[in-house]
């Protein structure tokens, strides 16, 4: 694919949804790397309804900290793998703590040792609240990158280096938002919905549908 049917699709992305974000729910860095964490393997709508109670009570570190495991697990335990997050997320609000006096940290070395953080839940950050144009690759990113040709890899992060790279800078800030959005309701895994896409006409898959 060249440059300029990168530019193109992400031009009508633009168009169509001019200022994307995230669905998940959030009013600080906090919120968002805790719903962050949550949401692996897990759906937005899933977390928000467990984060929209929780945060009521607890959206700091020292009150999600003071909840203890059990505690939090009682909000979270809805959302798949809730006993390994609940640890995950107790022991990042001791490091948050203990080492950036509460704040989370904008860069990925400090993000990416945090308990439960990966690469994909630092970009996320780090695009999300701190307004670095990172792709936070997900499920979605890697089927649509690959199907449509935009940025074929075999692995995660080879995707993730290649949208960097190919994309045009002007769209790196919303570009990961856009392919989540188009992965999650138009570029479906099993059934894609080839005759609702806006960049049917530039997708390089070959098996579209009606």
């Amino acid at each position: 694919m060249n440059k300029e049917k990168r530019t193109e699709i992400f031009t009508r992305f633009r168009a169509a949804n001019p200022n994307p974000t995230t669905e998940l729910n959030y009013a600080t860095p906090f919120e968002l790397l805790v719903a962050v964490i949550l949401s692996a393997q897990a759906t937005d709508v899933g977390v928000n309804k467990a984060t929209d109670k929780l945060y009521a009570v607890a959206n700091t570190p020292a009150a999600i900290l003071a909840l203890g495991v059990d505690g939090l697990k009682s909000y979270i335990k809805t959302i798949g793998l809730f006993n390994t997050k609940a640890e995950n997320v107790i022991k990042t609000c001791q490091v948050l703590l203990d080492k950036h006096n509460g704040r989370v940290p904008d860069n990925r070395q400090d993000l990416e040792a945090l308990p439960g953080v990966g690469r994909k839940t630092a970009n996320v950050v780090l695009n999300t609240a701190f307004g670095q144009p990172t792709m936070a690759v997900d499920t979605h990113i890697f089927r649509v990158a690959n199907r449509t040709g935009i940025a074929p890899g075999k692995d995660v992060v080879e995707v993730e280096k290649r949208l960097i790279r190919l994309l045009p800078a002007e769209f790196l800030m919303d570009a990961h938002h856009w392919l989540i959005l188009h992965g999650r309701y138009v570029c479906k895994a099993r059934k894609p919905q080839c005759g609702s896409c806006v960049i049917e006409d530039l997708c390089e898959y070959k098996q579209k549908t009606s």
